[in-house]
C-alpha cells in the first residue's frame, strides 16, 4: 500500500510540474512574439534610413563616371558652355577600314550634351571655328570598305589595304613590308597568286585572318 501511495504521489507531482512548464513555455513564447513586435519594425526603419548599400553606391558612382567620360577632351565641356548654339554638329564614325560623317546640323549644348550622354563611347571635339565633332570609334570595316576592300602587296613588296582591285593603286592602309622570299619558299603557289591578285575583305574575320596569316612573313628590321 504505501509503494501504491508513493507512485500516486508521484506522478501527482510529475503532471504538475508538466503543466507548471507548459505554462511557462508557452508564456516566454508570447514575451518573445511581443518583442520581436515591438523591436524589429524599428529595425527595419533603421536600416532602410540609413546610406545605400555598397552595391547600390558602387553602380551610382560609375553611372555618374560615365556620364562625365562622355566628352572625351575635359576641355570640351568648358569650351561647349560659351555657346547658346553650335551651327554645325557632326558625328564621325571611324572604323578600321573607312570613316563616315553623318551632320546633326544645328544644336545648342543641352542637345549635344543627351547625345554624348545616349551614347557614352562617342568622343566630343571642337574642330575649326565653332564646328563640333563626335567621334564614334567601330571595331569593323564600314559599309563601303565591305564592298571594296582588298589586301594585296603594294609596289614597295608592303602588305596594304586597297580601295578597290590593286591594279588601280588606291591605297587606304599600308601595314608592314614582307619578305617575299620567305614566302615564296614557304606558301603554295596558289596562296601566292591569290596575294598578288588582291584578296577580297568583305568583313572584320577576314581582315585580321589576312593580317595574322601574312604577318609571320612581315619583314624584321
Amino acid at each position: 500500500m504505501n509503494a501504491t501511495r508513493i507512485k500516486k504521489k508521484m506522478q501527482k507531482q510529475w503532471r504538475w510540474w508538466k503543466r507548471r512548464s507548459l505554462t511557462l513555455g508557452l508564456s516566454l513564447l508570447v514575451v518573445a512574439m511581443v518583442w520581436i513586435s515591438m523591436y524589429l519594425p524599428d529595425k527595419m526603419q533603421s536600416l532602410l534610413s540609413s546610406k545605400p548599400p555598397v552595391a547600390i553606391e558602387t553602380l551610382q558612382y560609375y553611372e555618374q563616371t560615365e556620364v562625365m567620360d562622355t566628352s572625351g577632351d575635359p576641355n570640351f565641356w568648358k569650351e561647349l558652355n560659351k555657346f547658346k548654339q553650335i551651327n554645325e554638329v557632326v558625328v564621325r564614325h571611324s572604323y578600321v577600314c573607312g570613316v563616315e560623317e553623318r551632320a546633326l546640323g544645328k544644336l545648342n549644348t543641352d542637345e549635344i550634351y543627351n547625345l554624348l550622354n545616349d551614347h557614352p563611347t562617342w568622343k566630343g571635339q571642337f574642330e575649326g571655328q565653332g564646328k563640333v565633332v563626335l567621334n564614334d570609334t567601330i571595331p569593323d570595316l564600314s559599309p563601303t570598305c565591305k564592298q571594296r576592300a582588298y589586301m594585296s602587296m603594294d609596289k614597295d613588296g608592303n602588305l596594304s589595304l586597297f580601295d578597290g582591285p590593286p591594279e588601280q593603286d588606291k591605297v587606304i592602309k599600308t601595314f608592314f613590308q614582307l619578305d617575299i622570299n620567305s614566302m615564296e619558299s614557304s606558301l603554295p603557289d596558289e596562296a601566292l597568286r591569290h596575294l598578288y591578285d588582291g584578296i577580297r575583305i568583305q568583313d572584320i574575320d577576314e581582315y585580321n585572318s589576312v593580317l595574322s596569316t601574312f604577318s609571320d612573313y612581315a619583314r624584321k628590321g
